[in-house]
């Protein structure tokens, strides 16, 4: 009883963030969320972290680790658990609904958009320059978040077998991460201190007091609640669609695909792309191959997770399988399916597992090995880095088959190099890393000269 009074006192002390000020940081934080999970997980660490001082590095990591165990778009999830930590579930509910909203919508005005005009010259040549900033942006919190995390040469180890074995075995990504994860506790990868205490600066951040005043001691009661709560949430509109419409609507079909794909798109929405082609391009039949790569585009160049494609996959479907009703109309039900069914199970991940990861924060064991997958995550994202690059930089690429796995690599043809989007990269890494401009600017000022450049007829 006097311990929990102390505590209480304790908490009493702790400085407070208003809930409406958090929020406006969790739109914002989604407005400025381009450049897939790279670019947003540098962007929530620059505002949290650097300027804001709201939670500490170590605790940060130690959060983004977690996150990337989970299927799922691990930007969202990692603003949920931030939420979590700040304001416990409204807070982690306003951060991650915040995250998705701004790019849902921005999403589905564009494929309506797509639909109504497929791609003019207008469209493309805007997309191409926004494409090349993308690329400047990822690489540079590619560097930023290497420069944090590869301080020990086994570290570096670890991160170079992770790249290969993504980039050129194509190991699947859960066997990546249990691979660092075992690598880190044989190697007995060094691990830094506890991240409850004062930063550099001799100063706590503000959810790291709070944590420690509040304690987050996790019971049975409280996970099952948890998981009976969002798994309802998640499923039940899957449940009703089934029984109302019968298994073959297009509604039912892509509501139970997708919450497939929510379960096993470890890795972030890369991982799993291959896969959801496959099924919605050559077994549903939703869409084309091509009208896959313009989703993907689409995503990559709006804020929010790039995971956000399957509602770019799920309107075309229901729009060009509109049944009684408007294809406009059918389509965004689509969209708004695939949408819920997707981000809903990230809620569930955090709210079930949080507590437990917090609980356990000062386990040794558990710190190496996340410790390893942390290093594991900067090798694939190198990958993706690379994946990306290439289809920004190159038009044209060539099937490579390795002669001792079998494997295929894709690199680019002699003469398919493009200069121009090449230079509107460097000119927006540049405008980042050197004269520090906004990531907002940067990507208008490469739509302008992309729409230029299609203007005259070099894009």
């Amino acid at each position: 009883m006097q311990d929990h009074s102390s505590r209480q006192v304790s908490a009493d002390t702790v400085p407070h963030v208003r809930f409406d000020r958090a929020l406006l940081v969790w739109l914002k934080v989604s407005l400025l969320s381009f450049g897939g999970p790279a670019g947003q997980i540098a962007v929530m660490h620059r505002l949290l972290v650097d300027e804001l001082k709201w939670v500490s590095e170590k605790r940060f990591l130690h959060a983004l680790n977690f996150c990337m165990l989970l299927p799922g778009p691990e930007a969202q999830q990692l603003t949920i658990y931030l939420g979590w930590l700040l304001h416990r579930v409204r807070g982690g509910v306003v951060a991650g609904v915040l995250f998705v909203l701004p790019g849902a919508l921005i999403v589905l005005a564009l494929s309506m958009l797509y639909v109504s005009y497929q791609q003019t010259m207008a469209m493309a040549s805007i997309f191409f320059g926004i494409k090349a900033a993308v690329l400047a942006i990822v690489v540079t919190a590619l560097w930023r978040l290497a420069g944090r995390i590869l301080r020990h040469g086994r570290l570096i180890v670890i991160t170079a077998a992770a790249f290969l074995a993504s980039f050129v075995f194509g190991v699947p990504f859960p066997l990546v991460i249990l691979g660092a994860a075992l690598a880190a506790l044989l190697w007995r990868v060094p691990v830094d201190g506890g991240g409850d205490g004062p930063d550099a600066a001799g100063e706590q951040r503000i959810i790291d007091r709070r944590i420690v005043s509040h304690g987050a001691t996790p019971t049975n009661r409280s996970a099952l609640r948890a998981a009976i709560v969002c798994a309802v949430l998640w499923l039940a509109p899957v449940v009703c669609l089934h029984g109302w419409l019968g298994a073959g609507h297009i509604y039912v079909q892509q509501g139970m695909f997708f919450s497939q794909v929510a379960v096993v798109t470890f890795g972030g929405a890369y991982a799993v792309l291959s896969y959801m082609a496959q099924q919605t391009v050559g077994h549903y039949g939703w869409l084309s191959a091509g009208e896959m790569l313009d989703g993907l585009g689409m995503a990559e160049t709006t804020p929010g997770p790039l995971i956000m494609v399957t509602q770019f996959v799920g309107f075309i479907g229901a729009y060009r399988s509109p049944g009684m009703l408007d294809p406009m109309l059918a389509g965004t039900l689509g969209a708004l399916v695939t949408t819920w069914v997707t981000f809903a199970p990230c809620f569930l991940w955090i709210f079930l597992g949080a507590p437990y990861i917090e609980a356990l924060r000062g386990n040794r064991l558990l710190a190496t090995a996340l410790t390893g997958i942390t290093a594991a995550i900067v090798g694939v994202v190198l990958n993706l880095a690379i994946w990306f690059g290439l289809r920004v930089m190159f038009t044209d690429l060539v099937e490579v088959t390795l002669p001792l796995t079998g494997g295929v690599l894709q690199v680019p043809a002699i003469t398919s190099f493009d200069p121009l989007a090449s230079a509107i990269t460097i000119a927006a890494f540049l405008a980042i890393v050197v004269f520090r401009v906004g990531m907002i600017r940067v990507l208008a000022t490469s739509a302008c000269l992309g729409f230029a450049a299609g203007s005259v007829g070099l894009a």
